[in-house]
């Protein structure tokens, strides 16, 4: 009888045990899909502001037709990642994508900025200043919700890596999930300018 009793507290031990490993994993993963959620409000934000910055400049840069449409194509382009990724945040393929689309983005904008410096009307245009000002706040708050997103997305892959939660993980599908990186450094490189 006292066997019967020790076996059944070993086993009640070791199921509490296990639901928690498991529901450990349940929050990690909840909480790097929040993470990035909030990633999503700040990519959506920078979408929203990138035709009022074209707008403001269509005027001032009538022949810069196409680095106006490159700004447009590489925001286009950047938001059906963000909708992919937003759909299965974490997933390997679709981080990737966004991490090249957003490159991408932030390349064309680059030029564009750098553009825009030989217009000195533009620059001074308050409307043009208020604009780049909206959308320099709104990359700072990018870079920081893509750090909350890479906090949450490590600590839970480390979750789901260490025993005997790789058992757990094994067993539920708890799939590893991806960090969003900056875009390459050949994509960062601040764009150079020349009018000879």
């Amino acid at each position: 009888m006292g066997v019967l009793i020790l076996l059944v507290a070993v086993l009640l031990i070791a199921a509490v045990f296990f639901v928690n490993l498991y529901n450990r994993l349940v929050t990690g993963r909840n909480r790097y899909q929040n993470a990035y959620a909030q990633i999503d409000v700040q990519l959506r934000r920078r979408y929203d502001l990138i035709p009022n910055l074209v707008e403001s400049v269509k005027g001032y840069m009538a022949h810069e037709k196409e680095t106006l449409a490159a700004v447009i194509n590489a925001r286009n382009s950047a938001m059906s990642a963000s909708r992919q990724a937003a759909q299965a945040p974490g997933d390997p393929q679709a981080m990737t994508q966004l991490a090249a689309a957003e490159g991408m983005l932030d390349s064309t904008l680059g030029r564009f900025f750098a553009l825009s410096e030989a217009y000195p009307d533009l620059k001074a245009n308050q409307n043009m200043a208020q604009l780049i000002e909206e959308l320099r706040s709104t990359e700072n708050r990018i870079a920081f919700a893509r750090q909350a997103f890479n906090d949450a997305v490590t600590l839970y892959n480390t979750q789901r890596e260490m025993f005997p939660g790789n058992l757990i993980a094994g067993s539920f599908n708890f799939n590893s999930a991806q960090l969003l990186e900056e875009s390459t450094p050949e994509v960062k490189e601040v764009p150079r300018v020349s009018f000879s």
